[in-house]
């Protein structure tokens, strides 16, 4: 009963990311100030839990494993191995067609841009939310009563995820099924780290591996934003927006991260 519940608590965390999504479809997908409002609020979000959350976690795991100065500097070279590897496959994917669409799809370069940032953006988090699934899992488990405020705080900060990964899908698609669909799947990335840490990976999941993993997560996120998510929240809108939605992103996960300190 305590496995089925602690499950239970961390699917629920993780479909909060379609409450995200769905609030991305109350405007027009040809909505331009929306969409640089939101691409804006997006790297706001993902920047700020990358630096304040996520890369703070690797550290500590990683300093708890190796000591202060070793862990700080495999923090650090995670980070950047991070930034290295979303770049070599940005480089290796062609910038005007995305690899999933047929060339005769109809999605003009404009499109075929957002939608590819809008999968980079989901890998992203998909990544970072099977190692989370698994923390909450395993702290729903060790204590029952410490699963209702942890999983509210993961609920509430998986929405603007879940707005970061559709708003870019939707708007190169016009499809609300894909974009929930690509935000949905990211969120099913925790419970699928909860089960599958609990079968399979629980033995090995130590300080290192979590702490690595997380370092390299931040590196990619934060190089999503910088790179992709920015310049076009720009492109698409006065830069007022852009600047306004990032603020307003970095704003909403901080509250959703303090709220249950």
């Amino acid at each position: 009963m305590d496995v089925f519940y602690a499950f239970l608590s961390t699917l629920i965390a993780g479909l909060c990311t379609g409450i995200g999504s769905c609030i991305a479809f109350f405007t027009g997908h040809t909505n331009r100030r929306f969409l640089a409002a939101s691409l804006g609020f997006s790297a706001g979000v993902m920047i700020y839990v990358s630096l304040t959350e996520i890369f703070f976690k690797a550290r500590d795991a990683l300093t708890t494993e190796s000591g202060e100065r070793a862990g700080s500097w495999l923090t650090a070279a995670a980070f950047f191995g991070g930034i290295l590897a979303i770049a070599m496959i940005d480089h290796l994917i062609p910038s005007v067609e995305n690899p999933y669409e047929p060339t005769n799809s109809g999605i003009s370069r404009r499109n075929s841009r957002l939608m590819r940032m809008g999968l980079f953006t989901a890998l992203a988090i998909a990544i970072h939310n099977f190692p989370e699934g698994l923390a909450t899992f395993v702290s729903a488990l060790q204590d029952p009563g410490l699963a209702i405020p942890v999983v509210t705080a993961i609920a509430i900060h998986n929405i603007p995820e879940g707005i970061a990964v559709s708003v870019p899908i939707y708007q190169a698609t016009g499809s609300k099924r894909r974009a929930f669909s690509c935000s949905f799947l990211s969120g099913l990335a925790e419970p699928a780290g909860a089960i599958l840490g609990w079968l399979i990976l629980m033995p090995f999941m130590g300080d290192l591996m979590f702490g690595l993993l997380f370092a390299a997560v931040a590196g990619i996120m934060v190089y999503i934003s910088l790179n992709e998510l920015l310049p076009a929240a720009r492109e698409y809108g006065k830069p007022a927006l852009s600047t306004c939605g990032l603020v307003g992103g970095m704003a909403v996960m901080a509250v959703s991260l303090l709220l249950f300190l």
